[in-house]
């Protein structure tokens, strides 16, 4: 598979140069990048669908703003929302390679999902992905938002989200060792 996303790459430029990106793919140069900087655990943030849903609402929400006060044409905006609403829904996160384990604080992992929207964007758009003067990840997705922020909410949302499934899992446990308690009641035990 690897030989053939190589023949049906598509050239992307980045600050570095040029790099191939497989044409099947949403990102971009930068998670491509990433993919090839940060192979540490084999575990991809495509793993943690709370993570992308975050990534996807913080992302949406900026667009909504952006767009409404002008810094995005209406058309990019709406695309950039239709983008979220999809990763929110659950598609795309096949979309999103980039190792957990990553240098740059988040870098990484927000640009991969600056380039998937923005790729996304284009398509609904009738362009061609990759086509960053049209609809740019560094200008038009992450607009008025720096990594530091975007990710480090996405985050905490993401936290936020898994905490239920936490507090149920730990009643249930609770509700188990009552359970054993009674259970073993009778027993003599030692300490």
């Amino acid at each position: 598979e690897e030989a053939s996303a190589i023949r049906t790459a598509r050239l992307e430029r980045d600050p570095l140069g040029i790099v191939p990106v497989d044409a099947r793919r949403l990102y971009g140069p930068q998670t491509e990048r990433a993919r090839a900087n940060f192979p540490l655990t084999g575990i991809v943030i495509g793993d943690f669908p709370e993570l992308l849903v975050a990534l996807a609402q913080v992302k949406k929400a900026a667009a909504r703003v952006n767009g409404r006060i002008g810094d995005l044409p209406a058309d990019v905006a709406d695309a950039f929302i239709q983008a979220c609403d999809e990763i929110i829904a659950g598609q795309h996160h096949d979309h999103f390679p980039v190792d957990a384990c990553q240098g740059g604080a988040g870098t990484s992992t927000n640009m991969n999902a600056n380039e998937v929207i923005a790729n996304r964007a284009l398509q609904l758009l009738g362009h061609d992905m990759g086509d960053y003067a049209r609809v740019s990840p560094n200008d038009h997705v992450t607009r008025k938002q720096s990594t530091n922020d975007a990710h480090a909410t996405a985050v905490r949302l993401a936290v936020f989200a898994l905490n239920g499934r936490l507090m149920a899992a730990s009643e249930r446990l609770a509700a188990a060792f009552g359970e054993r308690s009674l259970a073993f009641a009778a027993v003599r035990k030692l300490g």
